[in-house]
């Protein structure tokens, strides 16, 4: 189906990407901290690029536009609320994090609350990394073979994919990382750019010929309460909390961050992931809910993006847009890897503990990233027995995650806070979490209605949950000694820029924008 063109292209794209991995694999070998915090000399623009581009995978691509084409554009708020995110990080987060000098996030924790605390939730993130992220891109990127080249096998096409984003990952740790993402959200860009000018084409770009052609909730961001996909109350009560923790408390995402060179610089990075976040609304879920009425024949939403794919471009096109495809994908596999790696470096093994040289550190990083590279290419197995990507990532995510953000939150504004309580309201927290899955998973395996409301809705009142249990943990546990919390507590957004420069007059802006695109597309 692919043209000689369309494979040079494509071809060109992955040579320049293994090249990218290599030319910085001599400077991984320095030290641990190079290879998995590209030695904290990240400037904005990489930042920025890059927490894009590593978001940008099967949460995005595939996942909003297929979400779109079946349930309409109210999926685009998790993209508009990683915005409003992004601006709280810049604000809160970031400033505390790299005051503490961190090199993982659970570090935090165990800095603040204890080591349980900080293995506990590395592990957890370990496994939502893997299982869930890198996995979910595999899954992704194979869906897209499958239907550019038909027959492709299933098996050796995820063994494939992983492998060769692992290859470079391994290679040239967090620094390949980024400086490939910065890449491949530039070719993203323009090949969902490419795709959205072809699909308003169908209808010579006349924005009331396109709305008219599908059912008007499709093209409606603000959906009632008893909507199935994503109803507005799961919007104000659910997604931040997904967000948070995704945006804020998620290794793969907030390693690019750790690693920038100043304050500045990283809250710059946030400032501009958070305006190109914008972009997802009108690059992939709009086209994508316009595609319900060119391709209304395919078996699952997942299908949408590669089959628009093959039938709207040109010759030439093609191997543009696969090429951000296949970005896209690597982009998430490339950061979880690295991400999981450096989480078992040192919230598990220690390595700068046991006094082992640079080079140890190095080769056993890369170890770690080769196993996990197998896991990710077999995973995926099972999620094809998930009913849609994106509902697959989403729901796991919902009843992980809340526990974490209550701790993380807590743990940034609340001196009181201790210990114990961060540790009784990850069990209990996770407890109800495994609960819930197991009722709905009992109830639909004998056709019974679970009684819940929208998992979003679920996801918000189970934080509101774990805020109580570690409010009423805290107030009846001794207080922390003032050194558990010194530097670890927000005392402040610190100094700022003025003009342009000023990373407030940015998040004012771009805070603004989310709120006239919802108001908008109400």
């Amino acid at each position: 189906m692919l043209n000689i063109v369309d494979i040079g292209v494509i071809g060109a794209y992955l040579v320049l990407v293994l090249v990218i991995g290599f030319a910085v694999s001599r400077k991984a070998d320095q030290s641990g901290e190079e290879l998995f915090l590209a030695g904290r000399s990240l400037g904005f623009a990489a930042v920025g690029l890059s927490l894009f581009a590593s978001n940008i995978s099967s949460t995005t691509l595939i996942g909003v536009a297929g979400a779109a084409y079946e349930s309409g554009i109210a999926v685009a708020h998790y993209e508009l609320m990683a915005a409003i995110i992004l601006i709280f990080m810049a604000i809160f987060t970031i400033p505390v994090l790299l005051r503490a000098r961190i090199t993982t996030i659970p570090e935090y924790l165990e800095k603040r609350f204890g080591p349980i605390a900080c293995k506990y939730v590395s592990a957890l993130t370990i496994f939502l990394s893997i299982f869930v992220d890198t996995a979910g891109s595999v899954y992704a990127g194979v869906l897209v073979l499958q239907v550019l080249v038909p027959g492709t096998p299933f098996l050796p096409a995820c063994i494939g994919l992983a492998a060769f984003a692992g290859v470079y990952t391994a290679a040239g740790g967090l620094r390949a990382v980024v400086y490939t993402d910065v890449l491949q959200a530039i070719v993203l860009l323009l090949g969902a750019g490419v795709i959205t000018y072809e699909i308003f084409a169908q209808f010579d770009f006349s924005w009331a010929a396109a709305s008219a052609s599908i059912p008007a909730e499709h093209l409606s961001l603000v959906r009632p309460l008893d909507d199935p996909n994503l109803p507005w109350l799961g919007v104000i009560l659910g997604l931040p909390v997904l967000g948070f923790y995704y945006w804020g408390a998620n290794q793969y995402i907030m390693q690019r961050v750790l690693g920038a060179r100043s304050l500045d610089q990283a809250r710059w990075g946030a400032m501009l992931a958070a305006a190109l976040k914008l972009s997802p609304l009108f690059l992939m879920a709009i086209p994508g809910a316009l595609a319900f009425s060119l391709l209304p024949n395919l078996e699952t939403g997942d299908q949408v993006f590669p089959a628009m794919i093959v039938e709207f471009l040109p010759a030439g096109l093609t191997g543009l847009v696969i090429a951000g495809l296949i970005a896209a994908i690597m982009s998430t596999i490339d950061s979880t890897l690295n991400a999981a790696s450096t989480l078992v470096m040192y919230d598990f093994v220690k390595a700068q503990d046991r006094g082992w040289s640079p080079r140890q550190i190095v080769l056993a990083g890369r170890v770690t990233t080769f196993v996990f590279i197998v896991i990710a290419a077999l995973w995926p197995l099972a999620i094809r027995n998930f009913p849609g990507l994106f509902n697959y990532i989403q729901q796991v995510f919902s009843y992980a995650v809340p526990p974490i953000a209550a701790v993380f939150l807590l743990g940034l504004f609340w001196r009181r806070m201790t210990g114990a309580a961060a540790i009784t309201t990850l069990v209990v927290g996770h407890s109800i979490g495994v609960g819930v899955l197991g009722w709905k998973i009992w109830t639909g395996a004998h056709g019974m209605a679970d009684g819940l409301p929208h998992f979003t809705i679920v996801a918000g009142l189970t934080t509101g949950l774990c805020l109580l249990i570690a409010a009423a943990v805290t107030l009846i546990t001794s207080p922390p000694a003032a050194a558990r919390y010194e530097g670890l507590i927000f005392d402040g957004a610190g100094a700022a820029r003025r003009g342009l420069a000023d990373y407030r007059l940015q998040a004012g802006v771009i805070a603004l924008l989310v709120v006239a695109i919802v108001w908008i597309l109400r």
